[in-house]
């Protein structure tokens, strides 16, 4: 970064972005006609899909050769087939052109495909219907990484979660939108076809003039040439995904939720009829229940994240998920029958629907904590000269997994599990995918857990905290204050930390087999390991060439007293291996804890942050590091830390 002085209107800018709503993004030229466009886009994917699905569910006279009972997963299918097809050749052709321009192409050819599938509806003909599905799904597929790749190309850091935000939000309230409208429509049996016809083709035009509005966004690897071998560039993409081990798991991570609520979805229709015994306009009190919680989880995550990448929410997202799901399962026991459809009048007034509602909007809501900080990984950890590649693959994947789901869920259903019971086989299957993934990547259990203590005992003040670097190797340093240092330290970086730690801790198994997944360095006084002392030290110097961060805490053990103890040279001489800038920082209010070794410690309250749960983590100049002596630097953590222990 240039060390150039910002200009008032600049530091105005950054101010707003940092301190700003997500919502303001709404205001201005680079994020609202993009937003407008996807949100027109996603409402009339499922004005058309849930027009289509509650038609042939319903009225399966007038449709012939249609299977109402699987006709739902049959439609899902379809739609995502194109992304299987297409998508490695959609990401190369958003990475080569301008995302605006193919904007407004994939807009245009939605409005010829609109218009065979209106003539589809007007007709009562299943197979333009069917064809019409695919369509939209390859309009969905050329659009998946122009959409995904645009955002880090518009906003920065401090904005990505929050526009990730904004677009799921967006996307499940057109979801929610669309299939008001789809079974608004379709519930006409005189003129709801008709009606869906025109709205499709109206919806489309609307969302064409948006896309004129979008800004210019230039390619990011014009020169590439593009493989038309579906085959051989898919299989390149999911290499290249590969090339970064949390990215490609975070991918699997997300396709992994498009299996589970691609599921839950497809379901809706059948779970209504079938186990709730309510009319097809019950259904969209589910949709908008289950549209509203991913909404909601999915705006939250700016909060609790603060406008970082927290991935930390990503367990605490599959947790929500599968609590909630299995909930789903018992509580669709039981329920009252009624010798007619429900009406939504007779569906809400029963106190047992209610926890259905409760479940569905939680397992939703947890979702939006899952899936947006997973967006927001990969496209900042994604090389940009390939980025849409990146999300290309990921299309894939979810294709692939959305397919596996209605495989299952066709399977299960003709072996007779009901759907309560499809829910809880997808919840069970949340559980082993999720500790399977955490076991890969722990850093999402450690941020999890680095999370979870500074949100339930703690209220962090960050002083300065911009002067952590974002990109490029440092050297961290602070004091060592208690048994947590790292957990809080690591809940408030933006990025990944190397740890330099005591080789006692790698004997204890849990804590001994977390830190060593997350590649932390193990060390030893030179009188107990001089071997160890200088393998550290190595390692330390590669982590550094490798452009991570790294932290020490130069005091060598905890204080016994509250005061810091002084500095040993363990800095210099990871500095003479590798001469990187060292960020000072230091931590307040954890002595007296029952984290740290004071005799009066205490355990802080959960949730109740009073005065004994404020903490505070300062964060000074970078210093070059020929300036970083261990006096200097003890001086200048001692004065961030001040009189408070």
């Amino acid at each position: 970064m240039s060390d150039r002085p910002l200009s008032s209107a600049q530091q105005t800018r950054r101010s707003a972005r940092e301190h700003g709503s997500q919502f303001r993004l709404l205001r201005e030229r680079r994020f609202a006609p993009f937003f407008w466009t996807q949100f027109l886009g996603a409402m009339n994917d499922n004005v058309f899909k849930i027009g289509f699905t509650s038609l042939v569910t319903y009225q399966a006279a007038r449709f012939s050769g249609v299977n109402a009972d699987t006709v739902a997963f049959l439609i899902s299918a379809i739609f995502i087939l194109p992304f299987v097809l297409f998508s490695a050749t959609s990401g190369q052709v958003a990475d080569k052109y301008d995302k605006a321009m193919l904007t407004r192409f994939v807009k245009t050819f939605e409005i010829g495909v609109m218009l065979v599938g209106g003539a589809g509806f007007w007709l009562h003909d299943a197979l333009l219907l069917y064809l019409c599905t695919f369509l939209m799904g390859v309009h969905s597929t050329v659009f998946g990484p122009v959409k995904y790749a645009y955002l880090p190309q518009h906003l920065d850091m401090t904005e990505l979660v929050g526009g990730n935000g904004m677009v799921e939000m967006g996307t499940f309230v057109a979801i929610l939108l669309g299939t008001i409208a789809g079974g608004a429509a379709a519930g006409s049996e005189a003129h709801g076809a008709a009606i869906l016809a025109f709205g499709c083709v109206a919806i489309a035009l609307i969302g064409r003039v948006a896309s004129g509005f979008v800004p210019q966004s230039s390619p990011s690897q014009p020169d590439l040439r593009i493989n038309w071998n579906p085959v051989s560039e898919t299989w390149r993409n999911l290499k290249l995904a590969r090339e970064n081990r949390t990215v490609f798991l975070s991918l699997l991570g997300i396709s992994w939720l498009w299996f589970v609520g691609a599921t839950f979805l497809s379901s809706f229709f059948r779970f209504a009829k079938d186990v709730l015994s309510a009319n097809p306009d019950v259904v969209t009190v589910l949709l908008a229940t289950f549209s509203i919680g991913i909404g909601t989880g999915s705006l939250l995550c700016e909060r609790l994240s603060k406008k970082r990448i927290e991935i930390g929410l990503v367990p605490l997202g599959s947790i929500g998920i599968s609590v909630f799901a299995i909930d789903l399962f018992f509580a669709s026991h039981a329920l009252p029958k009624a010798a007619h459809l429900f009406t939504v009048a007779e569906f809400m007034t029963l106190p047992a629907h209610w926890r259905v509602l409760a479940d569905l909007f939680l397992l939703a809501m947890f979702g939006g904590f899952y899936s947006v900080p997973l967006y927001a990984l990969i496209q900042s950890r994604s090389q940009p000269s390939h980025r849409a590649r990146i999300i290309a693959a990921n299309n894939i994947l979810n294709s692939l997994f959305m397919i596996v789901s209605s495989l299952m869920a066709v399977a299960l259903t003709s072996a007779g599990v009901g759907i309560p019971g499809l829910f809880l086989v997808t919840a069970l299957l949340n559980v082993i995918v999720a500790v399977y993934i955490y076991s890969l990547v722990p850093e999402f259990l450690l941020r999890f857990v680095a999370w979870l203590l500074v949100h339930t005992f703690y209220r962090i003040r960050l002083v300065h905290a911009e002067r952590m670097p974002e990109q490029g190797a440092a050297v961290l340093v602070c004091n060592h204050v208690s048994y947590v240092d790292a957990l809080v330290i690591m809940a408030e970086s933006p990025r990944p930390i190397r740890f330099v730690m005591d080789h006692r801790i790698f004997r204890t198994p849990f804590a001994g087999w977390l830190f060593r997944h997350a590649k932390a360095i193990p060390i030893a006084p030179a009188h107990e390991d001089p071997d160890l002392l200088k393998r550290a030290y190595d390692a330390c110097a590669k982590a550094l060439d490798d452009g991570d961060l790294v932290c020490i805490f130069p005091e060598g053990k905890l204080t016994k007293t509250g005061d810091m103890n002084p500095f040993r040279h363990g800095v210099s001489e990871i500095l003479q291996r590798a001469p990187v800038s060292v960020v000072p920082m230091a931590l307040r209010g954890l002595w007296g804890s029952v984290w740290s070794r004071s005799a009066d410690a205490r355990f802080p309250r959960p949730i109740h942050k009073g005065v004994m749960s404020r903490l505070t983590l300062a964060v000074g100049e970078p210093l070059d590091p020929a300036q970083a002596t261990p006096e200097l630097l003890q001086q200048i953590v001692s004065e961030l830390r001040g009189a408070r222990k």
